[in-house]
């Protein structure tokens, strides 16, 4: 058990260039898990997470695509921290759209990563801090779940899913002690979209921690990133379908 009094902040999916901007933002003070693939090589992200101030930082294997593996990680990070006091499901692939439509087993792992897996994690971890009666879960869906695009539409229609899934996680946490935080940011330049033609209202990784740091800070259950895509979408909605087909992604 963590004997530093400090709070607890598990990132699932630490090599995630906004869960660690995130983290950055929620180190000070705090104790904060990083669960990834190759957890032993994720020296740039203690380092950044170290300098901004966290009581500890460590980091704990973890594979999103293995169901079976949630429940134990999360018992085990109770066990060394104790309860965790915010959670960030952080992980996600962005998959090949044009790939998808010809390739049935890829489609499905797109799907599997951005809404089987994180449909497990998050029950787990709202079981887990149910018992403890607090905490705080971070869910980043997508603006490309809101209205589902032909341009990418198997990313889109998993983020559709979790969009809803979180929704209904955070009605079912209400008076628990726990809440949910659902982020839906725009189109994120980094890694994830590198070689792409950033969208209009794109952000960064960065933009999107402090969006969603200053929303979790505030109680907020939403958080449109940047804001001015919400009345945007509320349009898109309106959008007759021959024209919505040929937007781009």
């Amino acid at each position: 058990m963590d004997d530093t009094g400090a709070h607890t902040v598990l990132i699932l999916g630490g090599r995630s260039e906004i869960g660690t901007e995130l983290a950055v933002r929620l180190a000070r003070g705090a104790s904060v898990v990083l669960a990834a693939r190759n957890a032993g090589r994720l020296d740039e992200q203690f380092a950044a997470i170290r300098a901004a101030g966290a009581a500890n930082v460590t980091s704990v294997e973890f594979d999103a695509d293995d169901l079976a593996s949630h429940g134990p990680l999360i018992d085990s990070v109770i066990a060394g921290y104790g309860p965790i006091d915010v959670a960030v499901v952080a992980f996600g692939i962005l998959g090949d759209q044009a790939r998808a439509e010809r390739d049935a087993a890829h489609a499905v792992a797109v799907v599997h990563t951005d809404y089987v897996a994180q449909v497990s994690v998050l029950t787990h971890l709202a079981a887990a801090m149910r018992q403890s009666g607090r905490g705080a879960l971070v869910v980043f869906s997508s603006v490309a779940g809101i209205r589902v695009r032909r341009a990418n539409y198997v990313y889109g229609s998993a983020k559709a899913g979790l969009d809803g899934f979180a929704s209904g996680l955070a009605d079912a946490l209400h008076g628990s002690g726990v809440r949910l935080l659902i982020v839906r940011p725009g189109f994120v330049i980094g890694r994830m979209t590198a070689g792409m033609t950033p969208a209009p209202l794109s952000s960064t990784p960065a933009q999107v921690a402090a969006a969603t740091a200053r929303a979790l800070a505030r109680g907020r259950r939403t958080v449109w990133i940047p804001w001015m895509l919400r009345p945007v979408f509320f349009g898109f909605r309106l959008l007759p379908q021959f024209v919505w087909r040929r937007m781009p992604r």
